[in-house]
């Protein structure tokens, strides 16, 4: 069979590390300040954050485009000509970048595209897990693959927390009133990622250690997640007596392997200061296995 090279976009929040590891190629989204885009892996996620606090204001993202989808499948199909590429995206409904990387596909007959519904670590987690796969079945072709990964991001799951209400404020996603409220009453959203839909499903009230622990319980309980591994995301501003108590809780709960995630621009301009988030795969019902 020949070699599946896996390609995602920056969004999926896979780190330097990770895609190093597992041979994983990184399509750019985008952020733009005052009219000047840049790609987001070019941009430390502090700048965004730093640009808030100065303005006011969030800069605007957008999705990767056929010029950057052009050159990352040029550039694979360069160092591994006989390679197929696999590119898990990130959720369609959130974003061109899936469109556009389709568009790209069109008269290449080696890349599969398959839309993982998912984002930041929700789409990291699917990208490791089939990269981890696809090296354990290397009898597997590009079509095998792609329907594992069907498979698989049904049992992927994904949702964030900010910590306080202001930058979806400043970037229109509620209403000055409710972002002053939610602030002075310690109120936030949970952010569920369904069917490629991020959606405000439950809102938590309380100081945000107590949050971080009930967010944990129960997105945990309520898709009945493998104890295997827990990815992690944070924004910058998120204190190391918090990641103790994501630590604590998660030990508490028998997962046996934490992967924390630092969210690049895209993700950030979402979440702001102090966000964080989990991802994991839903256990099989009878067999409690993933």
């Amino acid at each position: 069979m020949s070699e599946i090279i896996i390609a995602a976009e920056s969004g999926a929040d896979i780190s330097p590390e990770l895609a190093r590891q597992y041979g994983i190629y990184i399509v750019p989204m985008h952020v733009t300040f005052d009219g000047v885009t840049r790609k987001d892996p070019d941009v430390d996620p502090q700048e965004i954050v730093d640009y808030y606090n100065r303005t006011g204001k969030v800069p605007k993202t957008s999705g990767s485009n056929i010029d950057d989808f052009n050159r990352v499948f040029d550039q694979i199909h360069k160092e591994h000509p006989e390679a197929q590429i696999l590119y898990l995206a990130y959720s369609a409904a959130t974003t061109v970048s899936y469109s556009c990387g389709v568009l790209a596909a069109k008269d290449r007959d080696y890349v599969t595209a398959v839309d993982t519904k998912l984002a930041t670590g929700g789409q990291c987690a699917l990208v490791v897990r089939m990269a981890q796969m696809i090296a354990k079945h290397p009898e597997w072709d590009v079509k095998q693959a792609a329907a594992e990964a069907e498979k698989l991001l049904k049992k992927t799951h994904v949702c964030f927390v900010p910590r306080k209400l202001d930058f979806l404020r400043a970037g229109g996603r509620c209403t000055n009133a409710k972002a002053l409220l939610g602030n002075i009453l310690h109120i936030v959203p949970l952010i569920d990622v369904k069917d490629g839909i991020l959606m405000a499903v439950k809102n938590y009230r309380g100081r945000f250690a107590g949050v971080i622990e009930r967010v944990i319980r129960d997105y945990t309980e309520q898709y009945r997640l493998s104890r295997e591994i827990l990815y992690v995301m944070v924004t910058p501003g998120f204190e190391d007596a918090l990641r103790s108590v994501v630590g604590l809780t998660a030990e508490k709960l028998h997962f046996r392997k934490l992967v924390w995630l630092r969210t690049g621009s895209v993700i950030t301009a979402h979440g702001g200061t102090g966000a964080f988030g989990i991802a994991g795969f839903e256990n099989d019902e009878e067999t409690g296995e993933m």
